[in-house]
């Protein structure tokens, strides 16, 4: 007697709507692969245009990414230590002050400069600052990145100059954002591939017809 095989209809709709949802993600990350293309030519002028306000609040907008600008930082609250690149080509330790503008609002980061130690404290209490606009280091989750649902990177001034103690950061660069949509893309069809063919592997396990008994 042969047994007829069967698709489970449940667990089918839910496998073909999570495909369709991750090729929808990996189409998305397309369009927004060449949105960012755009954004990114528009900034590669930026630095030569005329020095605008620095934005209080995340995100920067392309008009005013790498336009010159400055802040006053009333006093530094914390620092944080990144990997960075000086004026010079030599790579160290870019140092990051978390300013307060004021006795309440979200407060500034200022880029200011490269050293050689993680650790070690500027001698810089604050002041006003003149340099580029730019973004903050980008340590959101890869997921939450690809999904389109991370949180806007908050903007940061490069210091133009850097304090005693401090080499100068190099310029803002377009070279220096990445654009990582079309990876995203390619792992949103590779997720959805990967899902079909488990899938199938599943169905296949399911309906194989059992071995003769003896």
């Amino acid at each position: 007697m042969t047994m007829r095989r069967s698709v489970p209809l449940i667990p089918t709709i839910i496998v073909i709507l999570a495909v369709l949802v991750m090729i929808a993600l990996g189409m998305w990350q397309l369009e927004r692969r060449h949105e960012k293309e755009a954004m990114l030519a528009l900034a590669a002028a930026n630095p030569a245009r005329p020095a605008v306000a620095f934005p209080a609040l995340p995100p920067v907008p392309p008009e005013i990414l790498f336009r010159p600008s400055s802040v006053h930082c009333l006093r530094v609250v914390g620092w944080q230590a990144e990997a960075g690149r000086a004026r010079d080509g030599s790579m160290g330790y870019r140092h990051i002050a978390q300013c307060a503008t004021g006795a309440e609002g979200p407060g500034v980061l200022v880029a200011l400069g490269v050293g050689q130690r993680p650790d070690e404290r500027p001698r810089w209490n604050g002041g006003q600052v003149a340099g580029w606009i730019s973004e903050e280091p980008d340590h959101r989750a890869l997921l939450t990145r690809i999904g389109g649902h991370a949180l806007p990177l908050r903007p940061m001034l490069i210091a133009r100059e850097a304090p005693a103690g401090l080499k100068p950061l190099a310029p803002p660069s377009v070279q220096d954002v990445p654009n990582n949509h079309l990876a995203y893309a390619v792992q949103w069809f590779f997720f959805a591939a990967v899902a079909v063919a488990i899938y199938l592997l599943a169905l296949r396990r399911r309906n194989k017809p059992p071995a003769d008994s003896p």
